[in-house]
């Protein structure tokens, strides 16, 4: 195997520890809701004036899928819909106070997991973190530049 090989293997690999650790915690304190519904509530929390074309490309889901999503969530009780005054065409969404509760629930969460996994970062340098931030950079605008290649639209999709 070489090196692009080990390395695309490593990070899927990690990938699915990470997730196959956290899952019973995760389930067991969000229990009731999809991760893309916390992932969701996560985007709007932290991205002021989210809609349904940002979540799409954020997720890298249709705008169907995604309105299929904010629906379930209005309807659960955890994000309301708004309209600016200065411009009634584009509606956004906001977490309610219920959708506050899961958000904070899921943070509180990854910081366990951070904290439980910092003595492996405890011992990166400051270089080997740039490094790896610069591969990531790379590699994810040459995925984008594939994608837009390619002719596939996020939003029309």
């Amino acid at each position: 195997m070489n090196k692009e090989d080990q390395i695309l293997t490593g990070v899927r690999d990690l990938y699915n520890k990470m997730v196959w650790l956290n899952k019973d915690k995760m389930e067991a304190s969000l229990k009731g809701y999809t991760s893309s519904e916390v992932h969701c509530i996560e985007y709007i929390e932290k991205n002021v004036d989210s809609n349904v074309t940002k979540l799409a490309e954020s997720f890298f889901m249709t705008r169907g899928a995604i309105s299929k999503l904010t629906k379930k969530l209005i309807e659960k009780g955890l994000i309301e819909s708004y309209q600016k005054s200065d411009n009634r065409k584009e509606i956004y969404f906001r977490l309610t106070e219920q959708g506050k509760v899961i958000y904070k629930i899921h943070e509180n969460l990854h910081k366990e997991f951070q904290d439980r996994d910092k003595a492996v970062f405890a011992q990166i340098t400051e270089e080997q973190f740039d490094s790896m931030l610069s591969f990531v950079e790379k590699y994810s605008s040459h995925l984008d530049a594939e994608i837009k290649k390619q002719g596939k639209d996020i939003k029309s999709e």
